[in-house]
């Protein structure tokens, strides 16, 4: 969207139902435009920010001093937007034995002010800086360490060091913002001279969206599934008319260009996205590029759900949608055909269809400019969740087979191992904590840090369940946090929705009703804070025998309660 555009929607003002987050923006320049921006587009995306816009250049007085207004406001989200000019400045300024050691000592500086920030449970997005040489050594800078350009490479280098070593520091790559619109594109002279604002107007909706997009991906609000039509999509041609031998695949021609487009999806693949197939096709034939043809970069192995039929996209879509059990609005389908995806935009609304380009050549770089698939966190497990979507495909089929649900449960074989956090399945924890929407009691997003301080505190009980069955292993799919005192309250607690209707939950209960009694505890509390996506488990607690209390649900652990499932611990 235009900035003007952006303008119109935030004086339309905020949803009443949107959620309402506290974001601090702290910058070296002018950051009025940019806060109007982000405001624009988190009212876009259903979230209220709260804004605190610090005073011009106040960066290192704000975070420093405990009594600033930046954290009397306690924001939940934290910007800092160190600009070029600033670098720049400070940089020429310096000694020339300081220029050696410059970018070091910026990313010290900048460090002490993260760690500040964090250990009052902020997030923290930083900007890095664009590549621009200042042409005094031309590309000889490359190989002297005192230069600009070298010690500006350095920084932005340093700077994704310091976010590994800082869990709750995440990066906004402004640096590929300009390299992708162009610098004439992004900055402004004129404009910074005359009123301090680095950034081009045109280029803030843009910014302001790669922002937002980061503090989502925090929030659980990601991308998880592509659904991918065949033909003119994954390869050139009409598989049904032209045949194996004449489709458009390869290193010649338009076939390079679906080839580009799957080497990008395998990627995507690789980091944990869903692949799903959704094809007006006859199954046979849609599947033999996958089996028989040479150029084929994805298999059908990198397939989780495999739909090939004559029926509309729409249906068959929300076919696939309750075969992975995922969120609508955690999906993007993509289609050559601009019919197809009106028709499916029409009738679900909440899924995003991009408007591909009508030249494939141009896929790759229009999706990848989309930034679709922003995310907050990384595991192994990803690598496994294709494998464990299609296992699931076979749990669906094997259901229709039983009448009685008890019987087809019983015939899963499933058990479970339950064991503490662990520093180990902290990265899988975190994840599961901060993806999980659906299942999940109270909507708290936890940070790797605040999970290591959580597991270590004496008064938490941290529990992670991972089921497996005669399909497959699940891995670890439901985490359960509680705070120990006169009563066991149930902090958190979510669970990966493909395992759903598996009676785990019941499972789950009976460990926390045990693990009570083993300390002696009388009362299990806990409490259910609606949101849209969370409707699912709002009637959790009463299936599981609680009794409500007009805040907290409450569970007497001297009650003879059974908790019927069929699940067997390892």
């Amino acid at each position: 969207m235009t900035f003007n555009e952006l303008q119109i929607i935030k004086r339309k003002g905020v949803p009443v139902d949107a959620k309402q987050l506290k974001l601090a923006v702290l910058g070296d320049s002018s950051t009025q435009l940019l806060t109007e921006m982000i405001q624009a587009t988190g009212i876009l995306n259903e979230y209220h920010f709260d804004l605190f816009e610090a005073d011009y250049n106040q960066i290192h007085f704000q975070v420093t001093n405990r009594a600033s207004d930046l954290h009397a406001f306690n924001p939940d989200y934290v910007l800092l937007f160190l600009g070029l000019p600033k670098f720049t400045k400070s940089f020429y300024l310096s000694s020339p034995e300081e220029r050696l050691k410059f970018a070091q000592s910026k990313i010290a500086e900048l460090k002490t002010l993260v760690n500040v920030l964090v250990e009052n449970n902020c997030k923290v997005i930083v900007t890095n800086l664009p590549d621009i040489n200042d042409g005094i050594f031309g590309s000889y800078g490359n190989k002297i360490s005192g230069s600009y350009i070298y010690q500006l490479r350095s920084y932005n280098y340093f700077l994704m060091n310091l976010a590994v070593e800082i869990s709750n520091l995440n990066i906004f790559d402004f640096a590929s913002l300009v390299s992708r619109n162009g610098l004439l594109n992004v900055r402004d002279p004129k404009f910074y001279i005359t009123a301090d604002i680095f950034t081009s107007v045109e280029i803030l909706p843009s910014f302001s969206k790669g922002i937002v997009d980061i503090v989502l991906a925090s929030e659980g609000r990601l991308k998880k599934c592509v659904v991918l039509d065949l033909d003119n999509t994954l390869w050139g041609g009409v598989i049904g008319d032209d045949g194996i031998e004449k489709i458009q695949l390869g290193d010649l021609g338009v076939g390079r260009a679906f080839s580009e487009f799957q080497r990008w999806l395998k990627e995507l693949y690789y980091r944990g996205i869903i692949l799903a197939v959704c094809s007006k096709n006859d199954e046979s034939n849609a599947k033999e590029p996958f089996i028989y043809h040479d150029d084929m970069i994805l298999s059908l192995e990198d397939i989780a759900v495999f739909v090939a039929n004559w029926d509309n996209k729409v249906d068959n879509i929300k076919y696939i949608q309750k075969v992975l059990n995922i969120g609508m609005d955690s999906m993007v389908f993509l289609d050559d055909n601009p019919a197809e995806r009106d028709i499916v935009r029409r009738h679900i609304p909440e899924i995003d269809v991009p408007e591909l380009p009508s030249d494939p050549a141009m896929y790759v770089d229009y999706l990848q400019g989309l930034n679709l698939f922003e995310t907050a966190s990384f595991t192994e497990n990803d690598f496994e969740r294709t494998r464990q979507y299609q296992e699931e495909a076979k749990r669906v089929d094997a259901e229709k087979s039983f009448v009685n649900i008890e019987e087809y449960l019983k015939s899963l074989q499933m058990e479970c191992k339950v064991l503490p956090v662990s520093g180990y399945t902290i990265p899988r924890v975190t994840q599961l904590l901060q993806r999980s929407n659906q299942f999940n009691l109270r909507t708290i997003r936890y940070s790797e840090q605040d999970i290591t301080l959580i597991a270590a505190a004496e008064d938490y009980l941290c529990l992670t369940f991972s089921l497996r069955d005669k399909f497959g292993d699940n891995g670890l799919v439901s985490v359960v946090i509680i705070k120990k005192s006169k009563d066991f309250f149930i902090e958190n607690w979510v669970m990966s929705c493909r395992v759903l209707k598996r009676g785990l939950e019941q499972f789950i209960m009976q460990t926390i009703f045990e693990k009570a009694k083993e300390y002696g505890i009388r009362t299990i509390r806990g409490e259910y804070l609606p949101t849209k996506k969370n409707v699912m488990v709002s009637k959790l607690y009463e299936t599981l025998n609680f009794n409500f209390t007009g805040k907290y649900w409450v569970l007497d652990t001297a009650d003879d309660i059974t908790f019927t499932h069929q699940i067997k611990y390892i």
